[in-house]
């Protein structure tokens, strides 16, 4: 309930006393002492600067019988009240209440009360002040203003803005900066706006409220706006305050070329430049990455300056350089100053980074010398420290210890089980939560994403939708278009989409490319390429992901086409979007282009090639056939070629029967990583298919004394909003008896040829053909067929590289039933239509 909600009431009481009532009454019934008996004990009071010494004076002017002196007394109302303790203003307040109230008493409290928070005394005494009937004058505004902006009682403050207007105080310019303050604090900006249109005259303090009220409401552009208008239209110079507001919007802006253009005001204006000031704009500097001259601004003020030392080391912590920020901790401990909380929360992240434990538990000694162990913060980052440093016992003891946990607590100790990969005790540490934000609904799902439990991470994201008070954020809906793009469940992406769309999600750069990405994985290229087409800023990142998409679906000249337009216009590319462009034409077989990007790297972008990009360009010219230039390369990279590269030659000399060099890139891949299946596994079947069955008997045996399985083929199905699975040979799913219906009509009636060369085993041709039968993909194909109505798309997810037979059995297929099929393998897209696939049989 407002305080004042009867002052409005009580107003024409007020205005009728207003002008009848002296500052000072005439007390005739009171001794009136001498100007000579006075002067002494009044002179006095200017040296009082403690509550002992005002209560002394007071018993002095009791001595002296004056002790009902109204000037004495208001005189030293006013000295205690500018001391500001609870116990000088409670004196105070014994003063003045047996005494007679007058407005420069009333003043006196209202300031003394306001200034040290206690602001609902303050405005009790505003509202008995007007129940007294003495009238607020143009210094109780803004005492009474400056309680309501301190406690942001936005309805008391309403009510003393319609007394302003009413006695006549709203072309006061002292009241007006007031109001604006008020409003600003509160958060009011339009009406703060609107009181600050209106004044006729304008002061520093008018311009500073309400740059600052912009600034701390996150109104970045319109606080730097406002303050270059300031700089056209008025002549009133800003103070240090003012341009403080303006460096922390500057800083939030992100906007180098502004930064510079303030701060060379800064040094053209005469501005007093303070250690709050310069502290800004090294914090400005950094968030605009222009970290030369926010070092040079350090080593001009020095590292004496705690807050300054603090400003630049968080800043490196947040841009991943910790080595300098510990630097700049160990300078500031060099030159004397004592590390504060602030200055160990960048040194515990900074040994989070580096997962170094020994420094982090020197820090924690630290903090426990020094008492910082009961800040909730600093235990967070402890927490965060152990559990980066793989310390996890150590972090859940802390964790236990702490009798004040906040969200965050919980929420940091999820992250670090999920960073370990133990998201069992996620999972049952998230179930016990007292209280659960957002934080932690976006941190259980991602880390069930990051452990490629995508189904599960759906699940959570929908019962997250019955919880009261959270609302998915644009880092929850990346996490489920991840999860939704790995899964390749179109239906579940356009739900997706439409939640955001419906729910106002923001749409920025990194949802959109997100969403880019979840559409292209989905099978689904035109929805995925109208969202990229949609964005109006587009990062590299952005690019990248179309490319790819592009890439995937079978379209390596569009994807070439988006990366010779990025180029285009002014962007860098960067590893990965190389990586994107080299897909492209591997998978499209465009061997010249890939050259000539590959060339470009290094020679016109500055890229220096990775072992991934030589790897692109191994499985671009093995794929082509010319395995001897592959292999050329390989001996010319300047650094040691890895087991994906090998993998690529090896999986090219399966498709193009070199068994020499096949046995070869097998040999150093076994030493490089003897745990990789899929090597053993090419291996055997370039034997396979060499009709060297010794050799694919020792492979085998090989696997099996390492322990080694060949992953069983399985393909993803979804029917009406349901996901079905098929493994290879399988042949419990409670519709078999149609699924093999469905099989032996392509087969007999339509004339499919199992290409039994696919079999690479040695088996006779019966069992042959009936093992192609029960690859997972076909199982799946034929419960589409069956399952689905007709003219409907098929959409199909496999784990494995698609072997040519169900390629052909899916071409026969689409062509004879008039569907589309769209098959995703662990390598691209193959679009089917009309017996013809988008991959051109080229994979």
């Amino acid at each position: 309930m407002a305080i004042l909600g009867t002052v409005l009431h009580l107003s024409p009481m007020v205005f009728a006393t207003s002008t009848s009532r002296p500052f000072l009454p005439n007390q005739t019934h009171r001794n009136k002492p001498t100007t000579n008996s006075l002067s002494s004990p009044i002179i006095s009071l200017k040296n009082c600067k403690t509550i002992d010494e005002l209560k002394l004076f007071h018993h002095s002017l009791a001595k002296q019988g004056l002790d009902n002196d109204v000037s004495a007394i208001t005189k030293l109302v006013a000295r205690s009240c500018e001391l500001g303790t609870r116990e000088s203003l409670t004196f105070a307040r014994k003063l003045f209440d047996v005494s007679y109230g007058s407005r420069y008493m009333y003043n006196s409290l209202i300031r003394g009360y306001a200034s040290s928070g206690l602001c609902e005394e303050a405005l009790l005494l505003f509202l008995r002040m007007m129940i007294d009937g003495i009238s607020p004058d143009k210094y109780t505004f803004p005492f009474g203003l400056s309680a309501c902006a301190k406690s942001r009682t936005i309805r008391d403050g309403a009510q003393i803005h319609g007394l302003v207007v009413r006695m006549d105080y709203a072309k006061d310019l002292f009241v007006q900066n007031s109001l604006v303050h008020f409003y600003a604090e509160c958060g009011d900006l339009v009406c703060a706006r609107n009181v600050f249109d209106e004044m006729p005259q304008r002061n520093v303090v008018s311009w500073t409220s309400m740059i600052c009220g912009y600034a701390r409401r996150g109104f970045a552009k319109e606080a730097v706006d406002l303050f270059f208008e300031m700089m056209r239209s008025e002549d009133v110079r800003p103070n240090s305050v003012t341009m403080v507001c303006v460096i922390s919007a500057c800083a939030k802006l992100e906007d180098l070329e502004t930064c510079e253009k303030v701060h060379a005001f800064i040094s053209s204006s005469g501005v007093e430049v303070n250690d709050v000031m310069v502290s800004a704009l090294v914090d400005m500097y950094m968030k605009c990455n222009d970290n030369d001259t926010a070092k040079q601004l350090f080593e001009q003020y020095g590292a004496r300056n705690l807050d300054l030392s603090n400003a630049m080391a968080s800043n490196y912590v947040r841009q991943g350089l910790t080595k300098e920020a510990l630097d700049v901790l160990s300078l500031m401990m060099d030159s004397g100053v004592r590390p504060d909380r602030i200055s160990m929360l960048s040194a515990i992240s900074s040994c989070s980074q580096l997962k170094n434990i020994l420094l982090g538990k020197s820090c924690h000694g630290y903090v426990m010398r020094n008492g910082f162990e009961s800040w909730d913060n600093i235990c967070n980052a402890l927490i965060d420290m152990y559990m980066k440093c793989r310390k996890q016992d150590t972090a859940v003891k802390m964790f236990d210890r702490m009798l004040n946990k906040t969200v965050v607590t919980w929420n940091s100790i999820i992250a670090g089980y999920i960073e370990n990969g133990d998201v069992d005790a996620a999972w049952e540490t998230f179930n016990t939560m007292p209280e659960k934000n957002i934080v932690s609904w976006n941190t259980i799902i991602g880390g069930l994403v990051q452990e490629g439990m995508f189904e599960e991470a759906i699940e959570v994201f929908r019962s997250m939708q019955g919880q009261e008070g959270v609302d998915a954020d644009g880092v929850t809906m990346m996490s489920i278009a991840s999860a939704c793009g790995h899964l390749g469940a179109l239906d579940l992406a356009k739900w997706i989409y439409y939640y955001i769309e419906k729910n106002g999600t923001q749409l920025d750069v990194r949802l959109s490319t997100s969403l880019v990405d979840m559409f292209s994985r989905c099978g689904d290229p035109e929805t995925a390429m109208s969202i990229f087409n949609g964005l109006a800023n587009r990062d590299v990142s952005a690019w990248t992901v179309a490319i790819r998409a592009m890439a995937m679906s079978g379209n390596a000249e569009r994807a070439i086409e988006l990366f010779d337009e990025m180029i285009e216009q002014g962007l860098k590319p960067d590893g990965v979007v190389f990586v994107g462009a080299l897909t492209a034409c591997s998978h499209g077989g465009l061997v010249q282009q890939g050259k000539e990007i590959f060339e470009s790297m290094k020679k016109l972008h500055g890229v220096s090639p990775e072992d991934v990009h030589y790897g692109c360009m191994v499985d671009l010219l093995s794929r082509a056939g010319l395995l001897e230039e592959a292999m050329q390369l390989i001996k010319s990279m300047p650094l040691e070629p890895n087991d994906v590269i090998w993998n690529s030659l090896l999986a090219a000399c399966r498709v193009h029967g070199n068994v020499e060099m096949a046995a070869y890139a097998a040999a150093k891949i076994q030493v490089l990583a003897p745990e990789r299946t899929g090597s053993y596994v090419l291996l055997s079947n370039v034997y396979a298919s060499a009709g060297r069955w010794n050799d694919v008997a020792k492979v085998r045996l090989s696997m099996k004394e390492k322990g080694l399985r060949k992953p069983p083929g399985t393909s993803l199905i979804e029917i009406r909003g349901k996901t079905h699975e098929f493994t290879s040979g399988d042949e419990s799913h409670p519709e078999m008896r149609k699924i093999e219906a469905m099989l032996d009509e392509v087969s007999r009636e339509l004339g499919h040829v199992p290409d039994l060369s696919s079999v690479l085993m040695d088996v006779d041709e019966q069992e042959k053909r009936f093992m192609l039968s029960r690859h997972s993909e076909k199982l799946a194909m034929a419960f589409g067929l069956i399952s689905s109505n007709k003219g409907t798309r098929i959409r199909i997810v496999k784990n494995l590289r698609v072997c040519s037979d169900c390629h052909s059995f899916a071409k026969l297929a689409s062509k004879a039933y008039d569907r589309e099929i769209v098959l995703r393998d662990n390598n691209r897209f193959h679009f089917i239509s009309q017996g013809k696939c988008s991959c051109n049989d080229f994979w």
